[in-house]
């Protein structure tokens, strides 16, 4: 078996022999205990039918012990440095393809083409934390259908990611991911593991996809747009977001006030305390309302 890149002496060895920098603009945090690598290949049950998608794939610690275990692996790297790098340590395995550009500008279905046999397509990524969110709701409301995503980033948005209603850490975030996926904080990953070190613990999330998204709505723009109006201002109550969304004229408080007594809403509620049926048949009645 080749000699593992992330541990801390073969990881500065790499670094040293391209003479590559740390650009903290591109949130470069690479891992360097290959036990916790492993242990991240075994929450996403990855095997030789998985299709793995990776995010941010560094100097390819993570991607060779993907490598090891799936069918293929699709890297995605925007930092033209690493390109390089990454053709010399991955270079033992010939079932990784390093595509050079941004997440959030390909074309995933097209992309992976690439995958040889159907399969699961799971998402294994260190995400870099300036860009959780983004990467993860462009893959989730991409038309692509991924069955899996374990993904490591900042403790705090993990928490915000797999937070229940009436909770601190419950917001539009949460509803976003929960809407598609079954969303579970796996483990933790303390910070001294990394180079360079972050200020942060990470967590390691686990979400799995859905048969059907968790609520039914007869539409999502209008759902995810509530969701986002609710929690605009934490300490308001909803009917004041909501004035403040959707406007304060007589027509729209009597459209607002008809849907909240038709979906048997209080507006004196705060957002965070309410579940995603309570959105569902809110954003549903709103919907039916819009008309009349």
């Amino acid at each position: 078996m080749n000699k593992d890149i992330a541990t801390p002496s073969r990881t500065r060895e790499i670094l040293q022999k391209h003479g590559f920098s740390f650009k903290k603009s591109l949130g470069q945090n690479f891992l360097t205990e290959p036990n916790i690598l492993q242990k991240i290949v075994k929450t996403a049950e990855i095997d030789e039918q998985t299709n793995v998608i990776e995010v941010g794939p560094g100097i390819g610690a993570l991607t060779e012990h993907l490598a090891r275990a799936a069918h293929q692996v699709l890297a995605f790297e925007i930092d033209d440095r690493l390109i390089p790098v990454l053709a010399d340590t991955l270079s033992p395995y010939d079932n990784i393809k390093v595509v050079h550009n941004d997440i959030l500008k390909v074309d995933l279905k097209k992309e992976t083409e690439y995958f040889a046999q159907a399969g699961p397509i799971k998402v294994v990524a260190n995400l870099p934390y300036y860009i959780t969110t983004p990467i993860m709701m462009h893959i989730l409301e991409s038309d692509l259908a991924v069955d899996e995503m374990v993904v490591m980033m900042q403790r705090e948005v993990a928490d915000r990611i797999s937070a229940k209603p009436s909770t601190k850490a419950y917001g539009s975030l949460s509803i976003a991911v929960q809407y598609y996926m079954e969303a579970s904080t796996a483990f933790i990953v303390p910070k001294t593991v990394f180079i360079p070190q972050p200020n942060v613990d990470s967590a390691i999330l686990r979400l799995v996809r859905r048969k059907t998204p968790a609520v039914e709505v007869t539409s999502e723009k209008e759902f995810f747009k509530l969701t986002k109006a609710a929690f605009i201002l934490r300490r308001k109550t909803l009917w004041n977001n909501l004035l403040n969304s959707y406007g304060k004229d007589d027509a729209t408080k009597a459209w607002l006030e008809t849907s909240l007594q038709q979906a048997e809403i209080d507006p004196k509620r705060r957002g965070e305390t309410l579940s995603l049926e309570e959105f569902a048949r809110l954003s549903n009645a709103l919907e039916a309302n819009k008309a009349n």
